[in-house]
């Protein structure tokens, strides 16, 4: 009897000490992996597929090229054309410049790594990377806003344009907008400075945004996002229903003249402007204020693209060059330049 009771006892043991074994090195992997922690993370983007490289790094190539020589454009004709310094070109100009730095945040990292195929990048440059392009699109909310704000001016208050939208009064509307987005996207950096990272480096993203760098923190990110959701309510709620509001104003105020080609001319220009407005701040909201749900996980790559390379390609063209006077500009240059070179 007593060798059959402890011969039933031994498979029990064995078990206690084997679960015993199993929960120790449980541990043990547990603080190897909290010691462990990445130097790098992986972009993972559109893929890794050399045909899909390929096609991306010709396209992505053509729109940064094409943006970057329209922004330059821009902002040369409004620096040798006297009769384009005015402070609504003097708004275009500003945003050209800044579309010109934004969208390089951004593509020349992309096209290096779709030809070289390496898609690491340092948390460092990660970081950096984020707080330029935050920084830039924040300010970029602003921007947009004052310049639909002299828009409104110009046209709904043609009298006392003039002496409201001074020079000194275009320069403080400039500064402003880009202090508003150095502090916006300053405080949210440092609070992604605090993060600690210590187990996967893959970012489901073409570039290092706050929430997909975030979701790799081994440590509470809950006041991160709480602050990216505060300051992204701050920083597009109120620029963009300032916008709204300056181009009702103004399509109210085109109602009253009588003239139906100067009325179909300035509903065009509107609906353009709004167009891209819409896409701009309409991409920001749904990506970093509305809740995050798995479709919206999904889109991010798509509505990103929106706001980081579509906007910078279409602005210089719905705001500058598309317009009387900027054609102009443009024609008066050519001439100058071929009758030197002739």
């Amino acid at each position: 009897m007593e060798t059959e009771l402890n011969t039933s006892e031994i498979p029990s043991r064995n078990t206690i000490i084997l679960e015993n074994d199993a929960d120790s090195h449980h541990q043990q992997t547990a603080v190897g992996g909290n010691q462990s922690s990445p130097s790098a993370f992986i972009l993972l983007g559109f893929g890794n597929l050399l045909e899909l490289r390929i096609l991306l790094f010709i396209l992505l190539l053509a729109i940064y090229v094409l943006s970057l020589a329209m922004n330059f454009l821009v902002v040369f004709l409004v620096v040798v054309d006297q009769h384009l310094q005015t402070p609504m070109y003097f708004f275009i100009m500003n945003l050209s410049f800044l579309e010109t730095c934004y969208i390089s945040t951004i593509l020349p990292r992309m096209l290096a790594s779709f030809l070289t195929g390496d898609r690491s990048i340092s948390i460092t440059g990660c970081i950096t990377q984020y707080y330029l392009f935050g920084f830039l699109a924040a300010t970029e909310c602003y921007l947009l806003a004052m310049m639909s704000y002299d828009r409104y001016l110009s046209i709904c208050k043609p009298l006392r344009y003039i002496s409201i939208m001074n020079g000194r009064l275009c320069i403080r509307l400039v500064i402003t907008s880009w202090m508003c987005g150095l502090l916006t996207n300053t405080i949210i950096t440092l609070l992604m400075l605090k993060l600690t990272f210590c187990g996967p480096n893959e970012i489901d993203h073409f570039f290092c945004d706050v929430y997909p760098v975030a979701n790799l923190s081994c440590n509470n990110t809950q006041l991160v996002k709480l602050a990216t959701f505060i300051l992204g309510v701050i920083g597009t709620g109120p620029p963009f229903l300032l916008t709204l509001a300056s181009y009702a104003f103004i399509i109210f105020t085109v109602l009253q003249i009588k003239c139906k080609a100067a009325q179909w001319k300035t509903f065009t220009t509107c609906s353009s402007h709004l167009i891209v407005v819409t896409l701009f701040y309409g991409s920001l909201f749904l990506v970093y204020i509305v809740p995050e749900t798995e479709t919206l996980k999904r889109l991010r790559k798509t509505l990103s693209l929106f706001y980081t390379i579509l906007t910078p390609l279409l602005n210089p063209l719905i705001y500058g060059l598309r317009n009387r006077e900027m054609k102009e500009a443009l024609l008066k240059s050519v001439r100058k330049f071929s009758n030197r070179v002739s």
